[in-house]
């Protein structure tokens, strides 16, 4: 099969591998119809170069076509239609008992110190093969796939693979009070989707922050009050002009979509471009316990929220040396939570939107759909935000 593979910084191929195969009575394989292009997968493309190997399958947002499956599945059936959850979890340890999938006893990558194995995701998370691929084996099987009705286009069910329930539970956490204020700093796609639905869910103002024009547009459009952060000279600058919004509070609520690529953080970003560049044998060791993260969306999330307020980290972060300010957070008494999203966990309230109404706009999310062969331009173009790229799905 045809696959799209990692070989260093900044280089991605579709080369061709081996079909994938039932190996334990638990997987099945799925033969993947669409894959999404994750802002997660150019943290890989970019900064964490140290935790991957070259011929590692990428992607982690698939839906596809059910071809075989092991003795240990028994709800599923070749020919069914299903989305995969990004994370690899069992459904009957006590962390997925407890709505807590991406902290799986089963499949904790306990070797790394990290939580629940992830598709595509670097060898912290497991090297479990990924779906920007031909087909796709899927551990677990017996829990993690969704299935979704036949008729509607991929599009109305693929993102439940990641950028529905990343961005649910990121306004979830964010605790917003019926008729509040949230603002989220980055309109990619998971803020993008934040943005929705928070509006959806009864926020009363939803105030996005970015910097590239089609994200502000597509925001826009409907109905987030937008701020482009080139129009503002200092962090202080957007504080002050969202708190004269906010009875000179600021938001109740601030969700962070940005994670650890942040603008701005010169110092930081120094840092993560050396350590891509030093050999995996020695960067590796490094990052794990000297990583930093650019903090520039951080800080502005801290504040800009209100006190009393919370925050909600729904951009991934990896760094284990990063200077926080803990006395600002103690001082406002500031809730925060983050975390990977607990697909399954969300899966059924989300459900019943994606319906032909399409209140959440999922049909028409994707800006931009090419086939796989196509996937190192689609890097690119998506890494430097070109051609109004904001979600690219792929087709094998």
């Amino acid at each position: 099969m045809k696959a799209v593979t990692w070989q260093g910084k900044r280089d991605v191929r579709v080369e061709t591998v081996p079909d994938p195969g039932i190996q334990e009575p638990t997987d099945a394989v799925i033969r993947i119809t669409s894959t999404g292009l994750c802002g997660s997968d150019l943290h890989l493309y970019e900064v964490l170069t140290p935790f991957m190997t070259p011929g590692d399958i990428l992607g982690h947002e698939p839906m596809g076509i059910v071809e075989e499956v092991g003795a240990g599945v028994p709800d599923l059936r070749a020919g069914d239609r299903v989305v995969v959850p990004f994370q690899i979890a069992c459904g009957t340890c006590w962390m997925c008992l407890n709505s807590l999938p991406t902290q799986c006893e089963t499949t904790q990558v306990g070797a790394e110190g990290m939580g629940a194995a992830v598709f595509g995701y670097t060898r912290l998370y497991g090297a479990v093969p990924g779906a920007q691929a031909g087909y796709l084996r899927v551990p677990q099987a017996q829990f993690g796939p969704i299935k979704v009705p036949e008729g509607p286009p991929d599009d109305r069910f693929v993102y439940l693979s990641d950028v529905l329930p990343s961005a649910w539970q990121a306004v979830a956490y964010a605790e917003v009070p019926p008729g509040g204020s949230v603002a989220v700093l980055g309109l990619g796609p998971i803020g993008d989707m934040a943005c929705r639905i928070a509006r959806l869910r009864g926020a009363g103002r939803v105030f996005g922050v970015d910097l590239v024009g089609e994200r502000l547009r597509r925001a826009r459009a409907r109905g987030v009050e937008t701020y482009d952060l080139r129009a503002f000279d200092s962090e202080k600058e957007l504080v002050t002009a969202l708190r004269d919004e906010t009875d000179g509070r600021g938001p109740d609520a601030v969700i962070d979509a940005v994670g650890t690529e942040a603008h701005g953080s010169a110092v930081a970003r120094l840092v993560q471009n050396a350590a891509a560049l030093i050999p995996r044998t020695l960067g590796g060791p490094l990052a794990e316990r000297f990583s930093v993260d650019r903090l520039a969306a951080l800080h502005t999330a801290v504040e800009l929220v209100r006190r009393g307020g919370t925050l909600s980290l729904t951009g991934v972060y990896g760094g284990t040396a990063d200077p926080l300010p803990l006395g600002t957070l103690f001082d406002k008494q500031v809730q925060i939570r983050m975390g990977q999203a607990n697909v399954r966990r969300w899966a059924d309230d989300i459900l019943p939107y994606l319906t032909d109404e399409d209140p959440l706009g999922v049909d028409d999310f994707a800006t931009h759909r090419l086939p796989l062969t196509e996937a190192p331009h689609a890097y690119e173009m998506f890494q430097r935000k070109q051609d109004g790229a904001v979600k690219i799905l792929m087709t094998p």
